[in-house]
């Protein structure tokens, strides 16, 4: 058996003193950029695992598992979680769940907390690309599996909604309205969820008559914060578009408080709202909001089962969980008929 690796070989790898290896392992702060990459990267080399419980991953079962979530107050992440939490107790695991705060920063710390832990296998929704702490956790031949997103590099199987499948649902729908002014919000690029989301709707809006005017686009964090700013920049380019595609849902929130208070509850009921999620409460929105309907449950059952089969030493393929659409828009009024392009009435502002 090989011998296993000691912070003091980490600190001699990165060329750090002891002291400043213990502090980039233990997650401080009070440490350089560089001496954190440098400590990281010898750690991954290394295959270094923080302390010595931890070392007994490579030894031993404790019929525990950590699910790291992308925000816990999104609808969709708080369904799968529930969902992961209850099939792994079926089979006889315990789920630590942890919360990453759509913070890359948040994530790296419950990372660092879940190699110091007696965790056999990881279930991971990505917060952007890889990091040093990641890195060492995949060093050390932990089984990850990744939940709706993507990330590059990492060699994991992926259950993750149909965004293409999600996307063309929303612009039928627009389509048929007779939609062709579409403000659309998207999140992210960093993430593979925004990314292949505004990839689907670009390649589609021209075959579905839909305004190629990149003034009617534009992102927000996938909260609904920065994604209400991001609306505000799509109205002050002087566009006024009939309806609106907010790509999840604390992003379609984010767009209709927008709308609302810079045109006013009367002329932003004027305009269609439409999300990629399905929320509980877009049914009493006015006007109520149609949505993509996630599978978030069979996302976070199929994580589970998968991460399971790698631990018994199956083999595991990622999959793709289809959507569903809902249609809440009532019957279309004036003079347009189904697939008639539409104006907007809305005064400039």
């Amino acid at each position: 058996m090989s011998q296993v690796a000691t912070i003091k070989d980490v600190a001699e790898r990165a060329g750090v003193a002891l002291g400043t290896a213990s502090r980039v392992l233990s997650g401080s702060s009070q440490t350089s950029q560089d001496s954190r990459t440098r400590v990281l990267a010898a750690a991954a080399e290394l295959k270094y695992i923080a302390n010595g419980p931890a070392r007994s991953l490579r030894r031993s079962k404790t019929d525990v598992i950590g699910l790291l979530v992308s925000d816990i107050r999104n609808p969709f992440f708080s369904e799968l979680a529930h969902a992961a939490e209850q099939e792994a107790r079926k089979r006889g695991y315990t789920v630590l769940l942890a919360n990453a705060n759509e913070d890359a920063a948040q994530a790296d710390e419950y990372l660092r907390i879940f190699a110091a832990q007696r965790i056999d296998g990881l279930l991971l929704a990505p917060q952007g690309g890889r990091s040093g702490q990641l890195d060492v956790l995949l060093a050390s031949g932990l089984p990850v599996v990744l939940l709706n997103r993507e990330m590059e590099g990492v060699d994991a199987p992926l259950f993750a909604t149909d965004n293409a499948g999600g996307v063309a649902s929303v612009l039928n729908w627009l389509q048929a309205r007779g939609h062709r002014d579409v403000a659309f919000v998207g999140g992210p690029q960093g993430f593979s969820t925004g990314a292949e989301r505004r990839a689907a709707y670009l390649a589609g809006r021209e075959a579905h008559g839909i305004s190629l005017d990149d003034r009617l686009l534009d992102a927000g964090d996938f909260l609904a914060d920065g994604s209400e700013a991001a609306m505000y920049r799509i109205l002050d380019r002087g566009v006024r578009p009939t309806a609106v595609f907010g790509t999840n849902g604390p992003t379609t929130l984010g767009a209709m408080r927008a709308l609302r208070r810079r045109l006013g509850p009367e002329q932003a009921s004027h305009i269609d709202i439409v999300s990629f999620d399905d929320l509980d409460w877009f049914e009493f929105a006015v006007p109520a909001v149609s949505g993509v309907r996630n599978d978030a449950a069979a996302i976070g059952r199929l994580g589970v089962q998968g991460l399971l089969d790698l631990l018994a030493g199956r083999t595991v393929a990622s999959q793709r969980v289809a959507t569903s659409f809902v249609d809440r828009a009532g019957p279309l009024t004036g003079p347009f008929e189904p697939g008639q392009a539409r104006s907007s009435t809305l005064p400039a502002r």
